[in-house]
C-alpha cells in the first residue's frame, strides 16, 4: 500500500512529507527517502531539499515496493555535477544520500548513481572517492577517474581549503574564533570525544558567525585538519550544536551543513581549483 499526496502549496519535499504523514516518525520518512520509495511526478526522488511545485504528485512507497521502471532506480536518478575533466568529477551531493557504500547500506550511494549516470553503450565509469561527507551533509563532493589521480590529490590534501555551512542552535561566543581541541572516535558509540587523549587527534577549526536569528546562527566554517564529524562535534563542544544533528545535538527534520566549497592543488598543473556548491534553500529556512 502507498500514500498518494497532491502538492497545494510550493515547498521542499522533507518539509512537505513531514507535514502530510502524520504520526510518522522522522527516521520513518527519512528511511523512505534514502531508500527510494518517494516518487515525484512518476520520478524516484531521493533529495530532501527536492523542489516541489502547486500540482506535482507525490508517492511513498511501501518499504517492499520500491519504485521501478524499466531500469533501475540509480539509473533514472541524477547528481548535479559542479566540474568535470579528464581526471576529477565533483557533484552537489543532497542531503540524505550516503557518499559511497557501507557495510549496512551497498546500493543507493552518491558513487553508485555516478557511475551509472555517467556510463554509456556499455562502457562503465570507474570512479574513485577523494573524500567523502556525512549522509545528512550536503554539497561538494569530489571523485577522482584514477586510484593514482585520487592519491596525488590526497598527498596534497593539507593545502585543501574547505569551507562549510552551518546552522546551529544559540549565538557562538565570540562570533567568531578557532576551536583547537583534539577529537578521538569512540568506535562504539561511533561518535567523536573532544579533548586531551592518549588516542585523540589533532582537529583545528575556524568559525564566523553570519546571521543570527532566533536564538539560532548561521555560520560559515574553515576546516584546517578534516577528522571524521569533525565540525559537528566542535560545533556541540562550543555548546552551538548543528541544528537537527541527532549524534552531537537534538534530532530533526534537517541537519544544517552544508559543504559550501572546496579548493585543491591540481596535481599536474599545481594550479588551483575551487568548487562551490549552492546553498540549499531548506538550510536557509533553518533560521527561521
Amino acid at each position: 500500500m502507498s500514500d498518494r499526496l497532491r502538492v497545494t502549496e510550493a515547498d521542499s519535499l522533507l518539509i512537505f512529507l513531514s507535514a502530510k504523514l502524520q504520526g510518522w516518525s522522522k527516521k520513518k520518512i527519512k528511511q523512505r527517502l534514502q531508500g527510494g520509495c518517494v516518487v515525484v511526478n512518476g520520478e524516484s526522488v531521493v533529495k530532501h531539499d527536492h523542489a516541489l511545485n502547486v500540482g506535482d504528485n507525490v508517492e511513498v512507497l511501501a518499504p517492499g515496493k520500491r519504485f521501478v521502471t524499466s531500469k533501475s532506480t540509480q539509473a533514472n536518478l541524477q547528481l548535479e555535477i559542479l566540474f568535470r575533466d579528464r581526471d576529477l568529477i565533483v557533484i552537489n551531493k543532497p542531503a540524505g544520500l550516503l557518499s559511497v557504500a557501507t557495510a549496512q547500506e551497498s546500493k543507493l550511494h552518491a558513487l553508485a548513481i555516478l557511475r551509472n549516470q555517467l556510463s554509456h553503450g556499455g562502457q562503465a565509469v570507474k570512479l574513485w572517492p577523494v573524500h567523502r561527507l556525512d549522509r545528512d551533509t550536503s554539497g561538494v563532493l569530489m571523485f577522482a577517474t584514477s586510484r593514482e589521480m585520487r592519491e596525488a590529490v590526497n598527498a596534497k590534501w593539507s593545502e585543501a581549503e574547505k569551507v562549510y555551512l552551518a546552522v546551529v542552535e544559540g549565538v557562538p561566543e565570540p562570533d567568531r574564533g578557532t576551536i583547537n581541541q583534539p577529537l578521538r572516535l569512540d568506535s562504539k558509540q561511533y561518535k567523536m570525544h573532544v579533548g586531551a587523549h592518549a588516542e585523540a587527534k589533532d582537529a583545528i577549526t575556524h568559525y564566523s558567525t553570519k546571521r543570527t536569528v532566533n536564538q539560532r546562527s548561521l555560520l560559515e566554517v574553515n576546516l584546517e585538519t578534516g577528522r571524521q564529524h569533525q565540525i559537528r562535534a566542535h560545533l556541540s563542544w562550543l555548546g552551538c550544536p548543528v541544528v537537527g544533528d541527532p549524534r552531537y545535538g537534538t534530532a530533526g527534520l534537517k541537519m544544517g551543513l552544508h559543504a559550501l566549497r572546496l579548493t585543491i592543488t591540481r596535481p599536474k598543473t599545481g594550479e588551483r581549483l575551487t568548487c562551490e556548491a549552492p546553498t540549499p534553500t531548506d538550510l536557509i529556512t533553518l533560521l527561521r
